[in-house]
């Protein structure tokens, strides 16, 4: 014990000289008094401590997401304001020429990082453009090419808890090219901005301005007009629909979009329909998440709904939950939403490329090949998915995010997606169908795609590396008694394995946002002029996957 206390105390002198190094120079003063009261409260609590000063928050293609929370593992004035430099030195580095334009959701914090981020720009020389109060992602996204923008940045963790906030880049005309335009970061955007970043010099030495130019509605009255131009107006509109923002910033916007578009105002979850930062109705703000959508279901069987929408917290996703025919309802997979959103452009005549990620269904690849339009597939992220090519019709991932409306931006919109699904379920209603019903015509034509996921949460990172090891290790001969047929490794590209047999599919990749492991599952099956019987064979043929990918991994299922 003696010999070891030296070096304890050598590490919290460490620890507590470098704590006071960032407080000399944090802009903020409830930063500085957290930081203080942690140091008042040592030795007791040198882990907090040590965990906030384990590195700084990186900036990657997903920008900056982390707790709320002084000093430098976390998001704060400080790390928003070096963000914000860093991006504007790196605009000016390339010469380019614009506005930012900044938005910004309802989450704790979110208003103070988005005009902290205007003073740097408009001290850096640059207009900033400010989002005249919170809104939705995608009207940032919009809005970064329709007001001819050098860059835009989007206050928000998205579906994170609580306690998390983010920070989204995206790029306008000149840097984004006519791939990139209105679509998030991607390499080598971010190393160099995080290059830039780090290359500054005390934050007190970087000029503020202004909080620059605050827009008024005309910007998302455009983007309503854009996005509601992409609804036929020859379709049927008469259509029961409930929806959730999930306590976010889309309610009152898609309500709008829907009215916009000709369909009756939905029905908002009214426990969930104005932004609260706390979320207090659910556990996680996630509509993929276990019991997320359940206030919506019970309003949804209340109204007699013909469909139910529930966005996450900043709405660039959608889900998406369709009566069960016995007084239930069931939440349609993204993978049965994307395919329901490209059969119907499809059969609208849009021409161009549809695109997915690796990782979603293959069922889109078929649709192309008989249908006659061009396929793409990309890596996971909506980053990748905007730039698959230059005439891309539709796009989707797995993971909730639809692109229905390319040519107005480029990156997932659950409002337009929304509008489109409305759509296709209004529709179906006047015949007197439902959504399921059209996925059931297209499991007639295509066969039964059943999708599921194996993932593993782990809490040492290098356990992720030692399962992918041994599937590299142990290449599997055969999955479901069926022979592989095509085994794809992407390394080094990415770290991901594909396994592919005569009707099966199996995905593995470690998740690239949380500690996870994650196994994307995929079987078919003809329907043999009996579908019901197909989905059973489908179902337990993806538990049967599932058992077999987790004992090759060495993972529990």
């Amino acid at each position: 014990m003696t010999d070891s206390a030296p070096a304890i105390d050598a590490n919290l002198d460490a620890l507590r000289a470098e704590a006071l190094q960032w407080i000399t120079d944090d802009p903020d003063k409830a930063g500085r008094d957290e930081l203080y009261r942690l140091l008042d409260g040592l030795p007791g609590t040198a882990a907090e401590l040590a965990d906030r000063f384990s590195g700084r928050l990186k900036f990657g293609t997903a920008g900056l997401r982390g707790p709320l929370r002084a000093g430098p593992n976390g998001m704060n004035l400080a790390v928003v304001r070096a963000a914000a430099a860093g991006l504007a030195n790196w605009l000016d580095a390339k010469g380019a020429e614009g506005p930012v334009v900044i938005g910004y959701d309802a989450r704790h914090g979110s208003r103070d990082f988005a005009v902290e981020t205007a003073r740097v720009v408009t001290g850096s020389g640059r207009r900033a453009l400010l989002m005249p109060g919170p809104l939705p992602t995608p009207v940032t996204a919009f809005a970064v090419t329709h007001l001819d923008g050098a860059a835009a940045v989007q206050v928000t963790a998205s579906h994170n808890p609580p306690q998390d906030n983010g920070y989204k880049v995206y790029l306008g005309r000149e840097l984004g090219g006519d791939l990139g335009a209105g679509a998030q970061i991607v390499p080598p955007a971010d190393t160099e901005i995080e290059a830039a970043i780090e290359a500054l010099g005390p934050l007190s030495e970087i000029p503020l301005g202004d909080e620059g130019e605050t827009l008024d509605g005309t910007v998302l009255d455009e983007y309503l007009a854009a996005i509601a131009s992409v609804v036929d107006p020859d379709d049927p509109k008469r259509l029961a629909s409930v929806a959730t923002p999930m306590h976010g910033v889309g309610g009152s916007t898609l309500v709008k979009a829907m009215e916009k578009a000709g369909f009756p105002a939905p029905a908002l979850v009214p426990e969930q329909a104005e932004p609260d930062a706390d979320f207090p109705t659910v556990a996680f703000p996630n509509p993929e998440e276990p019991g997320a959508i359940d206030l919506l279901k019970a309003l949804a069987a209340e109204e007699g709904a013909d469909v139910a929408l529930a966005l996450d917290p900043d709405a660039d996703r959608c889900s998406v939950a369709v009566p069960t025919g016995d007084g239930g309802w069931r939440q349609l997979s993204g993978n049965e939403v994307g395919v329901l959103l490209a059969d119907h452009w499809m059969r609208k005549g849009r021409t161009g490329t549809y695109a997915t990620t690796i990782v979603s269904t293959t069922q889109l690849k078929a649709m192309c090949e008989k249908r006659g339009h061009a396929y793409m597939e990309t890596l996971t992220g909506f980053k990748w998915l905007a730039r698959t090519s230059p005439d891309l019709a539709f796009a989707f991932e797995e993971a909730l995010g639809y692109c229905v409306a390319p040519e107005f931006l480029r990156d997932k919109d659950g409002i337009s997606a929304s509008l489109v699904v409305a759509e296709i379920a209004a529709g179906q209603a006047a015949r007197f169908a439902t959504l399921q019903d059209r996925l059931d015509e297209l499991a007639e034509e295509f066969g039964v795609y059943e999708t599921g996921q194996l993932s593993v949460r782990v809490e040492d990172l290098s356990e992720i590396a030692a399962c992918m090891k041994r599937l590299r290790a142990n290449k599997p001969a055969s999955l479901l008694d069926e022979p592989v047929t095509d085994y794809l490794d992407r390394l080094p590209e990415a770290d991901v394995v594909t396994l592919t047999t005569a009707n099966a599919r199996v995905v593995c990749r470690p998740s690239g946002t949380e500690p996870k492991l994650k196994a994307y599952l995929e079987v078919r099956e003809d329907t043999g002029g009996d579908l019901t019987a197909a989905r059973e064979r489908a179902r337990a043929g993806v538990e049967a996957l599932r058992a077999e990918v987790a004992g090759i991994l060495g993972v529990p299922h």
